[in-house]
C-alpha cells in the first residue's frame, strides 16, 4: 500500500504532492521515506558536495604509507588522521576511520566489562613540571627479571625519565627523577625542585623513608594516589601501556644493560615522535616548548 501511495496519480494523469496522498489515504509520510530508503540502490548513492581532492583508493595507498612509515605500532586513526595532515593532506577523520577499517588497518579493539568509575577528579596540570608521575613495571632478559622505573610530566605526556635495574631498590627507583632534575631544572641539590609535586602509589619503593627523604631534600611534595585508585597514577599508567606496545612486547633483550640502553633509546623517540591528541595531536616536547614559550609571554 505505501509503494502505491509513493506513485499514486489520479485518473486523470495528474501527479499530487506526497502530503496530499498521504493525508487522503490517512497514512504516514514517514512510511513512504521509510520504504522508499529500503528500495534505494545504495551502491549508486554518491556522496555530497564537492569530489574530495583524492579519491578513496588514493587517501588509502595514503594511509597505508602512514602506517608502516611510522616509528610506533598500533597508531589510531586519529593520529593517522594527524600525520596525514603534517603530510599536507587534509580530510575527515571519519573518513580515515572508514578507510582503515575497509582496508584491515585499524587496531583490533575487544571491549571489556563495564567498570564503575571511581575517580573523577583532574589528575592533568597546566603547565610542565607542576607534577610528575612515577611508577614502575619489569621486563624478562635473559639475564633475568629486570624492574622499569620511569616518571611521566601529567601536563606535556613527556617521559621525564627511565631506568632498569636488575634489583628493583628504592634508590633505583630515583633514578628517573634524578635524570628528570637535572635535565628541567639544571641542578641537583637541596630545594631545586620547588613548587613540583610527585605522583606515585603505595610501593614499598615510594613509600620508604628514604625515597620520601629524597623527595623532601629535593623540595618535592609528595602525592600519593588513593588505595585501589590507578586512574589517579593514570598518566604514568598510560604511557607503561604504551611502553610495552611500542618496545617491550616487540623485542627481547640479551642483557639488562641492553634494556636500559633501548629504554633511553625509547625516550628520545617517544618525546619526539609521539603525538598527543590533548594538545592538537604534537609531540610532548613540542607541548613543552610551546606551553613555556607561552607562560614566558605571559610573565
Amino acid at each position: 500500500m505505501v509503494e502505491e501511495v509513493s506513485r499514486k496519480t489520479s485518473i486523470t494523469g495528474k501527479s499530487f504532492p506526497i502530503a496530499t496522498i498521504c493525508k487522503v489515504w490517512n497514512v504516514p509520510r514517514s512510511s513512504v521515506y521509510a520504504a522508499r530508503k529500503e528500495r534505494a540502490d545504495f551502491s549508486e548513492v554518491r556522496r555530497r558536495g564537492p569530489p574530495p581532492a583524492l579519491p578513496d583508493d588514493e587517501l588509502t595507498v595514503q594511509i597505508r604509507s602512514v602506517v608502516t612509515g611510522s616509528e610506533f605500532h598500533g597508531e589510531g586513526y586519529r593520529k593517522v588522521w594527524a600525520r596525514l595532515r603534517y603530510r599536507g593532506i587534509f580530510t575527515s577523520k571519519d573518513r580515515v576511520r572508514k578507510l582503515m577499517r575497509q582496508a584491515g588497518l585499524s587496531a583490533p579493539h575487544f571491549k571489556g566489562p563495564a567498570r564503575r568509575k571511581v575517580h573523577d577528579g583532574r589528575i592533568t596540570t597546566d603547565r610542565p613540571d607542576e607534577m610528575w608521575g612515577t611508577d614502575a613495571t619489569s621486563c624478562l632478559t635473559r639475564e633475568g627479571q629486570a624492574t622499569i622505573f620511569l616518571a611521566v610530566d601529567h601536563c606535556t605526556s613527556e617521559c621525564i625519565g627511565i631506568h632498569a635495574a636488575r634489583h628493583g631498590t628504592r634508590f633505583e627507583a630515583l633514578e628517573p627523577l634524578r635524570q628528570g632534575i637535572r635535565e628541567h631544572f639544571g641542578i641537583y641539590e637541596k630545594n631545586a625542585a620547588l613548587g613540583l609535586s610527585l605522583r606515585h602509589d603505595h610501593g614499598s619503593q615510594y613509600t620508604s623513608h628514604d625515597f620520601q627523604s629524597e623527595l623532601k631534600f629535593l623540595g618535592i611534595q609528595t602525592s600519593p594516589s588513593f588505595v585501589a585508585e590507578p586512574e589517579c597514577n593514570g598518566v604514568s599508567e598510560r604511557f607503561v601501556r604504551t611502553l610495552k606496545e611500542q618496545l617491550l612486547w616487540l623485542k627481547t633483550f640479551e642483557t639488562i644493560e641492553e634494556l636500559r640502553l633501548a629504554l633511553i633509546d625509547f625516550k628520545h623517540r617517544y618525546n619526539h615522535g609521539w603525538l598527543v591528541q590533548k594538545h592538537g595531536h604534537i609531540t610532548p616536547r613540542q607541548a613543552r616548548e610551546r606551553l613555556t614559550t607561552t607562560a614566558a609571554q605571559a610573565a
